[in-house]
Parts: C-alpha cells; sequence; structure tokens
C-alpha cells in the first residue's frame, strides 16, 4: 500500500484538486524518524544481505563477481534513481509513466521559501519529508534491480549487466512501481468528485485497484520474469546438468538470508510509512509468514528427500519474506501464517519441478522462489485482505473509514490482472534490453572465461586464497 505520492505541494495542485485545510501540515518527526530506519534496513538487506545469500550459493570461483554485480547495481540505480526514476515513477504524468517535474530532484529545496517538500503518507495531515521518501524508493528500486543478477550468475559479462540494468530499469521498473503505486495521497479526497479526479489521474494499476503494500508486483515478480527472459537468452552455464554447481558456502547464504530477513522489516512495515497501527501489523505479517514458509520448506524437504538442509531453511524463509510481501499490511496475522505455510511449499515446488518443466539456467532460483512466491502471495492477498478474514479490507477516504463492501472474487481478479499485466510488461522490455545489449557488446564471457571464474577473469581478484 505504499502507492502513494508526489508531494502536496506538485500532485495536489497538478491535479487541480483544492487542498483542503488542513490542523498541522507539519512534519511528523516519529514517522520519519521510523523511515529513516527503514530506509537503512533495505539497504542491509541488499549490501550486504542479497550479496552474500547470493554469493554463497554461487562455486568459489565466481563469489567475488556476484558481490560485485550486487553492490554496483545498487549503486548505479541509486544514481539512475536520482536523477530521473523518481521523477518518472512518482511524478503526475499519464497512467503508464511520470513526468520530470522531480527530475534531478528539483523543487524538493525551495530556496526563495525556505523550505523542504512534504511528502504524504497514508493518514490524512500527516506528513513526511519527500527526500526520505526518495530515498526509501530507492533502494526498493536497486533491489529489484539486483534480485535479477542471481538469475544468470557465473556467465553474464560485467559491463553487459550493468548496461542491462539501465534499460531494464528505465523502461521495465519505473513504468511497473508508476502503474502500481502512484497517486496524489489521501489529502487530495474529500468527496466522491475529488476521488474520482484523483482515481483518474493516478497510475493504471492503482486505478484498477490492485493491491500491493510492498512489492509483489513491482519488485517480486518484475525482477523474476526479467531473470527468467535473462537465463534463457544467455544460455545455460558450461556443465550445467553435468558437473556439479553446488554452492560454496552455506554459511554465507544463511547470514545473508537472516540479514535478509531483518531488512525486510523495513521493507514490508516501512511501507506504511508511518509509525502506527498499520506498520505494527505489517511487521507481526513479516514475522510470522517468514516463520512459517521456513517450518513447511524444511518439513516438505524433510519427507520428499529425507533429510532437512540448511539451504532449505534459508530458501524457505526467502519464500516466506517474499509471499508476504504484496499483502503486509493488507492482511491479518492469520492469514499472513497461510500465506507463509503455502509458499514454502509451493516454493519448494518452484525450484524444484517447476524449474525442470522451464529447462532454464535459472542460476540461483529467482524465478522458482521470487516469481511463484510473488503471484502466489498476490493472489492470496486478494482473498485475505478481506475483512470477512480478518484483513484490512480497502481504506474509503471520503469517509475516512474502512470500507465494507469486498468482493473476494472481484479483487482475486484485480490482483491476476495487475500479475498478468507485470509479466508481459517486463518479459518484452527485458527480452529488448537483453537482445540490445548482446548485439551491441555481447552478454556472455568466453567458454574460457567461465571456466576459469569471474572472480579472476573479470576483476582480477580472488574471494579465497588457496
Amino acid at each position: 500500500m505504499k502507492r502513494i505520492t508526489t508531494t502536496i505541494l506538485t500532485a495536489l495542485l497538478g491535479l487541480g484538486v483544492a487542498l483542503p485545510a488542513m490542523a498541522a501540515p507539519s512534519i511528523n518527526k516519529g514517522d520519519t524518524a521510523w523511515m529513516f530506519v527503514a530506509t537503512l534496513l533495505v539497504i542491509l538487506m541488499t549490501i550486504p544481505g542479497l550479496a552474500l545469500f547470493y554469493g554463497g550459493l554461487v562455486r568459489a570461483k565466481n563469489m567475488l563477481s556476484v558481490l560485485m554485480q550486487v553492490m554496483m547495481v545498487f549503486a548505479l540505480v541509486i544514481v539512475l534513481w536520482c536523477l530521473y526514476g523518481y521523477s518518472l515513477a512518482f511524478t503526475q504524468g499519464n497512467a503508464f509513466i511520470g513526468g520530470f517535474d522531480r527530475a534531478f530532484l528539483q523543487g524538493i529545496w525551495d530556496p526563495v521559501a525556505g523550505k523542504f517538500a512534504m511528502a504524504a503518507t497514508f493518514s490524512k495531515e500527516t506528513m513526511i519529508p519527500e527526500f526520505i521518501f526518495v530515498a526509501f524508493q530507492g533502494t526498493f528500486a536497486a533491489i529489484t534491480c539486483a534480485l535479477i543478477v542471481g538469475a544468470f550468475a557465473e556467465r553474464a559479462k560485467f559491463a553487459a549487466v550493468l548496461v542491462f540494468v539501465v534499460l531494464w530499469f528505465t523502461f521495465g521498473y519505473l513504468p511497473v512501481a508508476h502503474m502500481v503505486w502512484f497517486w496524489a495521497g489521501p489529502d487530495a479526497i474529500t468527496d466522491a468528485a475529488s476521488l474520482q479526479t484523483v482515481t483518474a489521474a493516478a497510475g493504471y494499476l492503482w486505478q484498477q485497484g490492485a493491491l500491493d503494500f510492498a512489492g509483489g508486483t513491482v519488485v517480486h515478480i518484475n525482477s523474476a520474469v526479467a531473470g527468467l527472459v535473462g537465463a534463457y537468452v544467455i544460455g545455460k552455464r558450461i556443465g550445467y546438468g553435468r558437473e556439479s554447481m553446488a554452492p560454496h558456502s552455506l554459511p554465507m547464504t544463511m547470514v545473508g538470508a537472516s540479514l535478509l530477513w531483518v531488512g525486510w522489516f523495513g521493507f514490508n512495515a516501512g511501507s506504511a510509512l508511518e509509525a502506527g497501527d498499520v506498520a505494527a501489523l505489517a511487521f507481526l505479517n513479516t514475522l510470522l509468514a517468514t516463520a512459517g514458509a521456513t517450518l513447511t520448506w524444511v518439513l516438505g524437504e524433510w519427507i520428499f528427500k529425507h533429510k532437512p538442509s540448511m539451504l532449505g531453511a534459508a530458501s524457505g524463509a526467502v519464500s516466506g519474506l517474499v509471499a508476504i510481501t504484496p499483502g503486509a499490511g493488507f492482511v491479518g496475522p492469520m492469514g499472513a501464517l497461510v500465506i507463509g505455510l503455502l509458499a514454502g511449499i509451493v516454493c519448494l515446488w518452484g525450484v524444484t519441478g517447476l524449474k525442470r518443466l522451464l529447462r532454464a539456467d535459472d542460476s540461483l532460483d529467482v524465478f522458482g522462489v521470487h516469481g511463484v512466491g510473488g503471484i502466489l502471495g498476490a493472489m492470496l492477498t486478494g482473498v485475505f485482505a478481506s475483512p470477512a478474514l480478518g484483513g484490512q479490507g480497502v481504506w474509503d477516504y471520503t469517509t475516512n473509514a474502512m470500507n465494507t463492501s469486498y468482493s473476494i472474487v472481484g479483487q482475486l481478479w484485480i490482483q491476476a490482472h495487475a500479475i498478468g499485466v507485470t509479466v508481459i510488461w517486463s518479459a518484452v522490455v527485458a527480452f529488448i534490453a537483453f537482445k540490445l545489449v548482446d548485439i551491441v557488446i555481447g552478454l556472455r564471457v568466453p567458454e574460457e572465461e567461465e571456466r576459469e571464474g569471474l572472480d579472476i577473469t573479470s576483476h582480477g581478484e580472488s574471494a579465497y586464497r588457496y
């Protein structure tokens, strides 16, 4: 439900909606402090969390290459986000992309008035500094792009990865983020007429009523589909299916998964944009669903493979984190538990049975966990967001109260539509981007470099001394 904002200064006035009288249109320092913490937690879950999780899963000769890709993609996307990404995602344009009103972050500081712009939260008359919203959303964009590299780890050119990220971030991530999360904020809504005006100017999937609290479509399905396309276009690793490609350091993977779990509280609870009851709900749901998924993944592995594994526990935790993301602030705790329990089993199938059906060398099971988990979570959000099942339903800003009329069947159709749009959009953009990069600089390292390992051949250093 992070589908918020531009600023009160630009979004509301740009829509031609008169700003209603506010008791105190000022920054809430408690909410702002929480958003600083949440943003730091998302950075933690990317570097070092995702980097170590991925790094431990590859062979020793490619450890540094994965760490390097994650760190450099994060840095690259943060710069692009502040140059033009934030503006295209979170300012008014059309239903599919924003404009350049905030390019280079212009307009947030007004030197004439001596004031910083404010961003709306989900409560009327409650603001946070726009700069912290920029930073928070930038970390989401960065981790989304970093997730993709796991699908074609151990064989892609470093330069190709960076160029692809620029293209996909611009034409893949930004439109989906705008479609799902852009709207003018609650203070623009005072009656049915203003609600209609705000809805008409919002992102396409927001207009449809899609529920995505913290990135089931925008982050996980979006990145997973791009990664799967990359795995097909780049091709399988040399020796795949014939040589051992076991993870070289499961302790590092466990540490990475643990950092992801900790950081994810900023990811999900931070998406409430306030330090209030919805953030508390998202926090608890993230804890509970992840624990449930860890248990069912390990149990399923124990039953079918006769041994519970550390890799299974770490993967199960990530699958639960992914699945609860779209519904973290919408579903009740028991709904979150069901989502987590199902995610552990379904994603276990995603990295085994489904992976065999797809016949793709998705190196670190990006699609099996993030794609399958994201789709499952997005659909189940439509079910368990129902107030009849303990969920939050949909908030009515015209009455400033919960709308009690909720149709599970209707919401499931909306969720399926959002998933379909995201899958198609990401796949088409990723395929074109990969092909362009392949034509210009080539996607894959030569065979001899792949055999020797990317740490030495691409970066001239090694993770370990032998």
